[in-house]
């Protein structure tokens, strides 16, 4: 009978923390939409949020509002502030699931999305851009992007093939790789800041991460690489449960691991390089956004992964917004907010490194 008892006290307490999930993912979605209503409001034109709030259901399908508003304020709205506040959100959600991802394959909190090599293959990319002619401009995406894309993707692949050994992919190896091939690259992207010359103050700008100036055929270069990434890893949440085991276990189960690595490791770094590629390098908000959703809701992927890119594309809004408005017309780079926000975090978690944490 105590344990019949015990037994219905245990799938109670499951059903509870299975709705308080949901419905914390139902308020994060409504929050979403808000933040982004006044992110879009705020600038150094002030639109009321309800105005703005018109503008936005009005672009609805379906949906059509008689425009009391002045066709400059719904330009400054759709055309100039609505792509850079997606964009933050899209980069703010691509890298917090990309945090949750590494930190689930390697079991440890303290993984981030560029453990591998991303985010100096990407700065080396960027900066090669940044040194070549101006009338580089291939498939209209720009140079910059293009060669920080290729930059981060090349700096995986290469880590990938140094570390892989026969079929098996060992996640030490991966990261000892990841170091040494950043420290490489970084020494190499130091160089040529160094040599830059009258273009040292946009290199180190565009590795400090912004979001000025984004339009939206960036936004729509991103969404899909995004996207899918997205869609992979979501699709492999119970697996990413599963590897919360030993590796051996999980074979045992069923589950091919070294696929399974492959698989996810592509997938999270094909949406970090996506982000890094428009923006820069954008620092801790793989590892606080993960965790910090972690600690609040459980460590269960199902509900981890989409509560972080939710709870990511808040947080980059609203970091976004800090970034433009505080010292106004000056932008703060995005990096150095969320290094403020995040470095006292990181020492956190070092300090709760020896508790058990998944």
């Amino acid at each position: 009978m105590p344990r019949k008892n015990k037994s219905t006290e245990q799938t109670a307490g499951y059903l509870s923390r299975r709705r308080v999930r949901i419905i914390s993912l139902l308020g994060l979605c409504a929050a979403l939409l808000i933040i982004i209503a006044i992110a879009a409001s705020v600038g150094s034109v002030p639109i009321p949020l309800g105005t703005t709030a018109s503008i936005l259901v009005d672009k609805l399908p379906f949906v059509d509002l008689t425009p009391t508003w002045d066709a400059a304020i719904a330009t400054i709205i759709l055309d100039i502030r609505l792509p850079r506040v997606i964009l933050a959100g899209l980069v703010g959600a691509a890298l917090a699931i990309a945090g949750a991802t590494y930190q689930g394959l390697f079991r440890n909190p303290l993984a981030d999305p560029y453990l591998i090599g991303v985010a100096q293959g990407a700065s080396l990319g960027a900066v090669i851009g940044f040194l070549l002619p101006a009338a580089w401009n291939l498939t209209g995406m720009g140079v910059i992007p293009m060669f920080a894309f290729i930059g981060a993707v090349v700096a995986t692949v290469v880590v990938y093939l140094l570390s892989r050994v026969g079929k098996t992919l060992p996640v030490t190896t991966l990261i000892l790789a990841g170091v040494a091939l950043s420290a490489l690259l970084g020494s190499i992207v130091s160089y040529l800041v160094i040599s830059s010359g009258n273009k040292l103050h946009s290199i180190i700008f565009w590795m400090m991460g912004s979001f000025s100036g984004s339009v939206w055929s960036e936004v729509l270069m991103v969404l899909p690489y995004i996207a899918v990434g997205i869609a992979v890893i979501v699709i492999f949440a119970r697996l990413l449960n599963v590897m919360q085991l030993d590796e051996e276990q999980a074979q045992q189960l069923g589950v091919n691991v070294e696929n399974f690595k492959i698989i996810l490791l592509a997938a999270a770094t094909l949406i970090t390089a996506a982000s890094v590629s428009f923006v820069g390098t954008i620092g801790f908000v793989g590892i606080i956004i993960p965790h910090a959703v972690r600690l609040i809701w459980g460590a269960d992927h199902r509900f981890l992964l989409p509560l972080s890119i939710l709870v990511g594309a808040v947080f980059m809004i609203l970091t976004d917004l800090v970034s433009r408005t505080v010292l106004a017309p000056t932008e703060i780079p995005i990096g150095v907010i969320t290094a403020i926000c995040g470095a006292p975090f990181f020492l956190y978690l070092l300090r709760r490194r020896k508790k058990a944490i998944f």
